[in-house]
């Protein structure tokens, strides 16, 4: 099987360090012993942490050295919680070991933790252990096997993940800012990002599509709004390259599956589904940003980095492909801090709310959405509101553009004055050589330091 070898089961299962676990699995040899898999797991009874270890090292030493042991294809720990993988002898032999060692030493296995996998007969083994005698399994949330059953885990997975994209749904109906906070941080690609660093894209990739379509209507039925593909491509970049953080799976993991690989140690050039992640990964970036095996090895590249690539080179896709007024957008929206207003907590209490027509016309501002669609300004009366709103924001009849200016500086002075910093709005510095003709800033802060008054701006 396609899964089979020892390298792929390796990078499936070792990514998985935030269980703090480590743990690999042996290839399948048809025709042959076949091999099976033995999460073990040690309930250590020592207070001590580093007695603990020692106890631990002590036992595993014993197995590493056991001639009846040499056919184990794996055996890795983290601490008291490892797998081993090899031929049911050597298994069998490596249990025997632990329990006749460990126990005197405070250390006995759980066996309802356990699982074996294997085509083999597994009744030598205590019956409490969890027992599959089949390729296709789930381990520590992950699925290993051919394309059907990484495809039939996928969209169980998905099927569970759509009860909270229908609950942010009707948080959407209500408050559209809260839904959008959510979103990102509940319902999108954190809760496939572990299926993406240990799965293979090319067994993943149909299944992590499907839920990025349905993230894609989750938003849309959030907000309100019909979304154009250029506004979805802009709302899949993060923050910080002006775009939503709806990060997109399909595309994003194969950066995930090489970044899991490499900084796991299972990067090598006999690893096919490693191979071809990497060119797939290859395939999103600009010739600049392009990775291979060698580049892994010498200097591993985690998630963020190889993320940022991808990233980097839709942006500029979307760049190069817009128009002059939307590119302009684009730089301002992807400027620094220009998105801090979307992570804030959306208190009212703290000032921080929008209502849900405001904070949806401001989204569809954000990422290009037409807010208007040619007709008279209601204001001039001379000119068309330019489908972006720029004509909105900027038409100078009715005070709007005074109005504006003066409630953004209230905002800003009564801040300063909640912080405990002192100034005044309106005034002019009195520096100079005729204080008269000074500009009046819009709020002044006259900082002492020693004899001299530094005017800050």
């Amino acid at each position: 099987m396609s899964w089979s070898s020892s390298s792929d089961l390796g990078s499936l299962v070792r990514a998985m360090e935030a269980m703090r676990v480590v743990v690999a699995a042996g290839e399948v040899v048809v025709g042959a012993l076949v091999p099976i898999l033995v999460p073990v797991v040690g309930l250590v009874q020592v207070a001590d942490a580093e007695q603990a270890k020692c106890t631990i090292w002590r036992v595993l030493s014993a197995i590493a050295s056991d001639p009846n042991c040499f056919d184990l294809l794996f055996h890795a720990w983290y601490i008291d919680d490892g797998v081993i993988a090899g031929s049911k002898q050597a298994i069998v032999q490596a249990l025997s070991i632990i329990q006749d060692l460990g126990p005197p030493l405070g250390l006995v296995i759980n066996s309802s933790k356990c699982e074996l996998y294997g085509n083999c007969d597994l009744q030598p083994f205590p019956s409490e252990m969890k027992k599959c005698n089949a390729f296709n399994f789930e381990i520590l949330g992950a699925p290993i096997g051919d394309t059907i059953f990484c495809a039939k885990f996928i969209a169980e997975k998905r099927a569970g993940a759509s009860k909270i994209l229908a609950l942010l749904k009707e948080v959407g109906s209500l408050d559209s800012q809260v839904a959008l906070v959510l979103l990102p941080q509940c319902g999108g690609f954190c809760r496939f990002v572990h299926i993406a660093r240990c799965t293979p894209p090319s067994l993943a990739s149909e299944g992590l599509h499907f839920f990025d379509i349905d993230v894609r209507q989750c938003f849309s039925d959030c907000l309100s709004i019909d979304l154009p593909n250029t506004a979805w491509q802009q709302a899949q970049l993060c923050l910080s390259r002006g775009g939503l953080g709806l990060r997109s799976l399909s595309q994003h993991s194969a950066a995930a599956y090489v970044a899991s690989s490499a900084v796991s140690g299972s990067a090598t050039n006999t690893n096919h589904h490693l191979l071809q992640s990497i060119d797939c990964f290859n395939s999103l970036v600009s010739p600049a940003d392009v990775t291979s095996t060698d580049e892994l090895l010498t200097s591993p590249k985690n998630q963020k980095e190889l993320s940022s690539r991808i990233e980097h080179s839709q942006f500029q896709a979307l760049f190069e492909s817009s128009s002059l007024p939307n590119r302009a957008r684009l730089l301002s929206v992807a400027s620094p801090h220009a998105a801090s207003w979307l992570s804030v907590v959306p208190s009212p209490g703290l000032n921080l709310h929008l209502e849900s027509a405001e904070f949806q016309t401001a989204i569809k501002w954000w990422i290009g959405i037409d807010l208007f669609s040619g007709e008279k300004c209601p204001c001039c009366l001379t000119l068309s509101l330019d489908p972006l709103g720029h004509h909105a924001l900027t038409c100078r009849h009715n005070g709007d553009v005074v109005s504006r200016h003066n409630r953004v500086r209230d905002v800003f002075f009564e801040s300063c004055r909640q912080a405990g910093i002192g100034g005044q709005m309106e005034v002019g510095s009195g520096l100079g050589h005729d204080a008269r003709r000074t500009r009046l800033a819009d709020v002044l802060f006259l900082i002492g330091f020693w004899e001299n008054l530094q005017l800050l701006t």
